[in-house]
C-alpha cells in the first residue's frame, strides 16, 4: 500500500505498531500513517528497554536514571552542579535532585558547596561511586549488546545512523523552540 506521500506504508509487519497502523488505515483509508510507523516504533521499543530495567544495574542496586548521573559525572571527568546534570541527563531539576539524595546518602557522590553562593553545590563521584560506574559499564554494554543482536552489525550502524540524523534535526529544532 502506498501512502499519500508516496512513500511505501509498512503496516505488514508483526509487531505492535503494524497491527495498529492496519486499525487506522481501515478507519481512515487515505490517511499517511508513516509517521506513526516510525515514531510508534521508537516509543514502543523504548518502553520494551526501559521494562527490561537493565540487568547489570539491577543487580547493581541502580535504576537507569541513577546510573545516567553516575555516568555524567565520570564522562565529564569534573564537578558538575545539579543543574549541569538535569541538562546533561534530560531530567527535571527534581527528578536530579531526588537521586543525588539517594547517592550521596549510598556513598557514591559527594556534594561541595560554592565558595561564592552557598544555594550552589558543586557535586562530583566518590572514589566508590567511580568505582562503581567503571565496573558496571563493561557489563552494561555487553548486555545492550546482546539486545541489540537481532540487527546484524551493519543494520545497526544504519539505525545508529538514522536515529542520530533524527535526534540531531529533533534537539535543534525543538531546543529553538524552547529557548
Amino acid at each position: 500500500m502506498t501512502a499519500p506521500n508516496g512513500r511505501q506504508a509498512d503496516a505488514t509487519g508483526g509487531d505492535t505498531v503494524s497491527a495498529v497502523v492496519r486499525q487506522w488505515q481501515a478507519v481512515h483509508p487515505g490517511l499517511d500513517t508513516g509517521p506513526m510507523e516510525i515514531i510508534g516504533r521508537v516509543n514502543r521499543c523504548a518502553a520494551l528497554l526501559q521494562q527490561a530495567e537493565d540487568a547489570p544495574l539491577r543487580r547493581a542496586g541502580l535504576s537507569r536514571p541513577e546510573f545516567d548521573l553516575l555516568g555524567a559525572l565520570r564522562r565529564t571527568g569534573h564537578e558538575l552542579t545539579p543543574g549541569d546534570l538535569a541538562r546533561e541527563t534530560f531530567s527535571s531539576g527534581a527528578a536530579v535532585t531526588k537521586r543525588l539524595k539517594q547517592l550521596t546518602e549510598r556513598g557514591l557522590v559527594e556534594r561541595r558547596g560554592d565558595t561564592r553562593d552557598r544555594r550552589v553545590a558543586h557535586l562530583r563521584l566518590t572514589d566508590a561511586g567511580r568505582e562503581i560506574v567503571d565496573g558496571i559499564l563493561p557489563e552494561q554494554l555487553a548486555y545492550e549488546t546482546a539486545v541489540l543482536s537481532v540487527l546484524d552489525p551493519h543494520r545497526q550502524g544504519e539505525l545508529a545512523g538514522l536515529l542520530g540524523e533524527l535526534l540531531g534535526q529533533l534537539e535543534g529544532r525543538l531546543g529553538a523552540l524552547r529557548a
